[in-house]
């Protein structure tokens, strides 16, 4: 088993911080009189119970968590979406102007941005034309300084799943990184998580979301599946109260309805797979990426022309021409049905409309 010393992989001075203490810190009952957290005892200026500060370490919900993940209580950090992990990883590990992590495009941006605010050095090694792990550049990339490895699986934008035996290797070979996986998609595909594996790599970070497969966008909740040693380092500089007393409620009623949840996942891949043939059948489309997400990749023609084209008709899709290996790639996430009949119909029309100014001799999109 790979062995990890977050001795030397924390900044210095995170191991003697010693963390805010709030009053939640100091009293955990439900019962009494509070009067220690200067809260406005008269209630809230809304008809909801929103005058008392909320659990700061979210213990319900991990508590009713844990079991549907496979995974301990204190395995669990809950975020402000999956940005928040993001950013106190870095912050936790990676000295400014010093220290560098590495990122693999195309992928998800805001391990770039996370870096760049906190003066990172990022290390790029691309993944191949076919969005695969490129594990012999990867490894040669790595550097002495390097605290953070970021793998998007399934990776966005290009929706496939990443080979589990070429993130086994970069974890078995990083043993003085962090590797992290992101798995804001992994409901969707036919794989098992890599929390499985959080006994067996004390390097390994996965990084899943109630936003995708839950439906739950709005309340901003990100979930972070690590060591309790991490995780109790990610407690330790995380804001005192970062998830709201409103959003625990409704993850704790959400996850009471993991059935729900699931028969959502159905629906969404039976529809990728219809979205999938169809948008094949057009001309204009010179390819369909393979999706393990909730989207697709989609290579088109003249994808600027079609993309301006679908925003004039109100059907908002993702440009990602200039992300790498993605040139002329739009990306479209599955919708309902009835939206996804819409899209299909838009895009029938433009194709309709490039052959009639062909034919006509006129300027073609």
């Amino acid at each position: 088993m790979p062995t990890i010393d977050l001795n030397t992989l924390l900044r210095p001075h995170i191991l003697t911080l010693t963390p805010y203490s709030s009053a939640r810190d100091e009293y955990t009952g439900k019962e009494g009189i509070f009067l220690d957290a200067n809260e406005n005892a008269l209630g809230s200026a809304t008809a909801g119970p929103y005058n008392r500060y909320p659990d700061p370490y979210q213990a319900l919900i991990k508590e009713k968590l844990a079991p549907i993940k496979g995974v301990r209580p204190g395995q669990i950090f809950l975020g402000n979406g999956s940005d928040e992990p993001i950013d106190l990883l870095i912050r936790a590990t990676c000295r400014p102007g010093h220290d560098s992590v590495l990122i693999m495009p195309p992928t998800y941006g805001m391990y770039e941005v996370s870096a760049t605010i906190n003066d990172i050095r990022q290390i790029r090694v691309p993944l191949t034309p076919d969005f695969g792990l490129d594990v012999e550049a990867v490894l040669a990339a790595i550097e002495p300084d390097t605290k953070v490895i970021w793998i998007c699986s399934p990776n966005n934008p290009s929706g496939n799943q990443l080979s589990a035996d070429a993130i086994r290797q970069v974890l078995e070979a990083a043993t003085h990184s962090l590797v992290v996986v992101d798995e804001a998609y992994i409901d969707f595909a036919d794989a098992p998580s890599w929390t499985a594996q959080l006994d067996h790599y004390p390097n390994l970070v996965v990084l899943q979301t109630f936003s995708k497969a839950w439906g739950l966008a709005a309340l901003r909740l990100g979930m972070c599946f690590a060591s309790e040693e991490l995780i109790a380092v990610l407690n330790k500089i995380k804001p005192p109260y970062n998830i709201s007393a409103p959003t625990q409620t409704l993850a704790l009623e959400a996850l009471d309805h993991v059935a729900d949840k699931d028969a959502m996942v159905r629906e969404i891949l039976a529809e990728r797979a219809v979205l999938a043939d169809a948008l094949r059948e057009l001309p204009i489309v010179q390819h369909v990426y393979p999706s393990d997400a909730n989207f697709l990749l989609v290579r088109f023609d003249n994808a600027k022309a079609v993309f301006n084209y679908l925003i004039d008709k109100q059907v908002i899709v993702r440009d990602r021409s200039k992300v790498k290996w993605c040139d002329g790639c739009l990306r479209i996430t599955v919708g309902t049905p009835a939206e996804n009949a819409v899209l299909m119909s838009q895009l029938q029309q433009f194709q309709d409309v490039g052959r009639l100014t062909e034919d006509t001799g006129a300027v073609t999109h």
